[in-house]
């Protein structure tokens, strides 16, 4: 009987850790974000959003005032349409700006919000016209390649 007891309370704490390995992990790679703040959707067009992904964060002076709901393609415009859920208690100026940013060197993207300087705030349902595009690492070292290749083609030219 002794045992049996002591075998029920070990199956608990081992289900109960095992409970717990599983909420960090879902809550560290972003998959599971337990809100329960009133929000709003606004959303947002971008030439490349790059590796964003939903339920990216979107900060304001490092802290997260929103999340990105879904991205989906607009084949009329053939921009990423991005649509993002903005927490209640977070007013920013329709004029405010949106940049595509990356935790650290090869970290995470996640949304940068600027705010604007007009009296107006985004409601549900709006639209942010201004927005930078994600920085593709590959664009640029090709850029920077092919800047230094044709630079040597010009100085063999020239002797």
């Amino acid at each position: 009987m002794q045992r049996s007891k002591n075998d029920l309370w070990v199956g608990l704490f081992v289900l109960i850790g095992a409970v717990a390995v599983l909420f960090l992990a879902l809550q560290s790679a972003n998959l599971l974000s337990l809100n329960f703040q009133k929000t709003y959707t606004v959303t947002a067009k971008f030439d490349n959003v790059g590796g964003l992904k939903p339920k990216a964060a979107v900060r304001s002076a490092g802290v997260v005032v929103g999340r990105v709901d879904k991205i989906v393609f607009d084949d009329k415009s053939f921009q990423a349409r991005v649509v993002l859920a903005m927490e209640s208690r977070y007013s920013f100026p329709k004029d405010s700006s949106l940049k595509i940013l990356t935790s650290g060197l090869l970290g995470e993207q996640y949304l940068g919000i600027e705010a604007g300087a007009t009296d107006a705030v985004l409601a549900a349902g709006d639209t942010i016209s201004s927005t930078q595009s994600a920085v593709v690492l590959e664009s640029l070292i090709s850029q920077f390649l092919y800047s230094k290749a044709a630079d040597g083609a010009g100085t063999r030219q020239s002797d």
